[in-house]
């Protein structure tokens, strides 16, 4: 229904004023409910009575408790008219108190409607003991659940606790408590349920709830087909289902129509929508916790696995036949099918029987070998079925040779060598013939030799070598030489890792001339205390599609060197790829290096030579440089063992040094050359020490020289009394009424009497002789008027002793200050004599 409520407006015009009185409608309450929802939630719902244009706006309150304490205020926007619904979840489980929901509408989007009456929901009231809430749920992992017990009347809660960890009480009205549990956490063992328990004034209450996970959203969710009648999805699992909060699997086709297909677990299959080529699909997983989606779209053609089943397996002596059917009768989408032969290529063909048979014959396999062969198929080339599973077979059994050859290359002499023939055949000899230049030759070899040497000269060369047998002869093996050629390029050569097993992983660059396979060849030495015995030539074919090949560590011996020959079998023969050369396993200790003497020295550097062959295929490891150790001072590493002399720098004279040179491999230093050496005196430092002070004593005398006369007109002391002075004569006549100022701070030390001599009873009173230790001193002489007289410094360095009668022996003194102090009476007639602590010439 709907009322009005009445509004004033006061209107003021000139002279006069008026109040316009008017109703605004205002909305009232109609209908309005409260539910209980999933996990905790009630769901608040009203009726709007007439249309809305613009949007309304509504105001819902929750209180708890008979109080009615607000917990949750919202303001909700209503877009259209009829019925309305709000969800509220409360963090403490609805049954532990009452919870009741009020609404008002606000009219025009600004003025309230008064508030419709309470809706309450009622809490439980317990009666003979307290009740614990929530009670066998499903709590989410990761929440902050709170749990409330609810005791009768009269009946006090004293604690609560949660796995019997005690939790502080929280009070919520009418007695009832709770608390509350941050980040529950899943149960690491096999239960996943939770204890919670109440204890009250009458006893103790305990109640189970069980920890889970939200479903996770699906990865790696795809569908296909295998037949185009029905669609597989499929889709991974992040983590396990739990029994006590079980998942809903839904696919539904967005744009089929159809209903959604439910489905227990992942994969999922449905039939195929007929004329049907793009799919929508989306699968959700749900349960009492929560729901994920995960959608996926494709073209059916796009996503064909065809199913293919084995029909027959026909082997013969260098093939086989075989015959497989394709499920779903695919045939008429002329499917291509891949076969492999395992050891022997993949061979891709075309099925398009219209039988639904495909059937394919596989050439050029050994006699009496084992095979293993599968095969997939695809519509469409892009996207492949999974293989089937191995199907074993062996060829029938036929006597052949595995042929390889050694050449000289200076005569041409050829040594033919061939395995024996492994089978329970018996061979009776061995025919070898060979062609050239239109010439064939025939040599027959008893059934105990598997070896033949021939001698072919520089031309091209065809060998063939069979099994003569009591039914017949083998399959010829074939083997082409090929001319001596003077231009031909130097193998690459390699050093080869072994693996941490002790065996070989060769690898070696595919080559575009190689037109049948490609031969690895390698010595087998005998390494006995470090000699290696002539090897035994072994040989492995590969195909001419791969390049690699293992070979086991039981083959090998540790320290051994092994070379290995890599062929490439082209029209013209076999010819020469690359050389690589390596150890099973790297061993120590090496040889030590030879010392070449005598050492080459100066006074401070020796350098040291040695001869070693780093080649030497007895080492028990590759030579990766070598070690130079100076005594215990320093050690010095040459990475390049081709390099077998270094000099050592910085070394004193006159020394003795004990040098050592030891060969490095990876497993560190082998045993070391010794030598003990004594750098050359340095003569010219000594006569350099001897000259300097010579030289610089000439120096000063000659510098000093042309100052000997002015030095006897300064009558300055004498040598033991000062052997270093610094003099300055000052001539300046200023008149008898102007004042001359010294400035100096201590102005009663100074030394003041021309032509006076050392001795301290001759001077006058007025110009003492001051003892000091040191003579260098420093004093500025000025004058009020700005005309000053020539005043010429003379400085000579020496050292003052001490005048003190009976002292008979001078002694040489720190340094300290000698200062002067001129009054106007005093020093007026002639020059002044300051002592300096400077040599100089100065004039102003």
């Amino acid at each position: 229904m709907r009322v009005y409520s009445l509004h004033s407006l006061l209107v003021t015009s000139y002279n006069f004023t008026c109040i316009v009185l008017y109703f605004v409608p205002v909305w009232q309450s109609s209908n309005l409910s409260i539910r209980l929802g999933d996990r905790q939630s009630l769901v608040v719902s009203w009726v709007v009575n007439h249309s809305v244009s613009a949007g309304e706006v509504y105001e819902i309150q929750i209180g708890r408790t008979e109080k009615r304490t607000i917990v949750y205020n919202t303001i909700v926007n209503v877009s259209s008219g009829g019925s309305q619904n709000h969800t509220w979840i409360s963090d403490l489980p609805l049954e532990c108190v009452d919870h009741s929901v009020r609404i008002r509408h606000f009219y025009n989007r600004s003025v309230p409607s008064p508030w419709s009456n309470w809706t309450t929901n009622d809490g439980v009231k317990a009666k003979n003991k307290s009740k614990i809430y929530p009670v066998d749920q499903v709590l989410r992992e990761g929440s902050n659940p709170k749990f409330c017990c609810v005791p009768p009347v009269g009946v006090n809660i004293t604690g609560m606790a949660f796995g019997n960890k005690p939790y502080p009480l929280e009070s919520v009205g009418d007695g009832v408590k709770a608390i509350t549990v941050k980040n529950l956490a899943f149960p690491a063992g096999p239960f996943t349920f939770v204890l919670i328990s109440c204890n009250d004034t009458t006893g103790r209450q305990d109640s189970l709830n069980y920890v889970s996970f939200p479903p996770q959203k699906p990865v790696n969710f795809n569908c296909a087909t295998s037949d185009m009648t029905t669609v597989t999805c499929a889709w991974d699992v992040v983590r396990r289902q739990d029994y006590r909060n079980p998942q809903t699997h839904t696919l539904r086709i967005g744009n089929s129509g159809q209903a959604p297909i439910s489905c227990k677990q992942s994969p999922c299959t449905f039939p195929a929508v007929p004329q049907l080529q793009e799919y929508n699909i989306s699968v959700s997983v749900k349960d009492k916790l929560g729901e994920e989606e995960e959608s996926y779209s494709f073209n059916i053609l796009d996503r064909v696995f065809p199913i293919v089943e084995w029909d027959r397996v026909i082997p013969g002596v260098t093939n086989v036949t075989l015959s497989w059917v394709i499920q779903g009768n695919l045939t008429q989408m002329n499917p291509l099918c891949q076969v492999s032969a395992v050891p022997d290529d993949t061979t891709k063909l075309h099925c398009n029987d219209v039988s639904g048979l495909c059937e394919v014959k596989l050439e050029h396999l050994l006699p009496n070998t084992d095979y293993s062969t599968r095969v997939c198929c695809s519509v469409n080339g892009r996207l492949w079925g999974e293989w089937t599973p191995l199907i074993n077979f062996t060829t029938d059994p036929l006597v052949t040779l595995d042929l390889w050859r050694r050449i000289q290359p200076l005569n041409r002499s050829v040594t033919l060598l061939w395995n024996p023939v492994t089978t329970a055949v018996n061979v009776q000899r061995y025919k070898v013939q060979w062609s050239q230049e239109g010439n064939i030759r025939t040599d027959i070899k008893d059934s105990r030799q598997s070896q033949a040497e021939i001698f072919i000269g520089p031309g091209k060369c065809d060998f063939t070598v069979q099994a003569v047998l009591h039914t017949g002869s083998s399959i010829p093996a074939h083997i082409t030489i090929p001319p001596m050629d003077y231009t031909e390029k130097l193998p690459v050569q390699k050093r080869l890792s072994s693996t941490t097993d002790g065996g070989f992983n060769l690898t070696w660059d595919r080559q575009s001339t190689v037109t049948c396979s490609y031969t690895v060849e390698w010595c087998s030495y005998s390494c006995i205390l470090g000699n290696a015995v002539p090897c035994t030539l072994q040989w492995m074919k590969v195909p001419e599609g791969d390049n690699t090949v293992f070979l086991p560590a039981e083959n090998f011996t540790a320290g051994c060197r092994y070379t290995f020959n890599i062929y490439g079998c082209t029209e013209n023969g076999d010819k020469l790829l690359e050389i690589q050369t390596g150890y099973s396993k790297e061993l120590k200790p090496v040889q030590a290096p030879r010392l070449v003497e005598p050492v080459q020295s100066t006074s401070s550097s020796v350098t040291l030579e040695w001869r070693y062959n780093e080649n030497d295929p007895t080492h028990p490891a590759f030579i990766t440089g070598y070690l130079v150790t100076v005594q215990e001072l320093f050690n010095m590493s040459v990475a390049d063992p081709l390099k077998k002399s270094v000099t050592i720098d910085g070394l004193k004279q006159n020394q003795e040094y004990v040098c050592s040179v030891s060969a490095l491999t990876k497993e560190g230093p082998g045993l070391p050359a010794n030598i003990t050496i004594r750098t050359r005196v340095n003569y010219s430092a000594h006569l350099a020490k001897i000259l300097t002070p010579i030289l610089l004593l000439l120096g000063c005398t000659f510098i000093l020289w042309p100052q000997r006369k002015t030095d006897q007109r300064l009558h300055s002391q004498k040598a033991e009394e000062c052997i270093s002075c610094v003099i300055e004569i000052v001539n300046a006549r200023p008149p008898l009424m102007e004042t001359t100022t010294l400035i100096d701070p201590e102005p009663a030390n100074i030394l003041c009497s021309p032509g006076s001599d050392s001795s301290p009873s001759s001077m006058p009173p007025s110009c003492k002789l001051i003892q000091a230790d040191y003579c260098p001193q420093s004093a500025t002489l000025h004058w009020d008027r700005p005309t000053l007289q020539r005043i010429t410094s003379i400085t000579n360095k020496s050292y003052i002793y001490s005048m003190v009668e009976d002292y008979s022996e001078p002694q040489q003194v720190t340094s300290s200050e000698v200062k002067s102090s001129f009054e106007p009476s005093e020093c007026l007639q002639e020059s002044c004599t300051v002592i300096y602590g400077y040599i100089s010439n100065v004039t102003l």
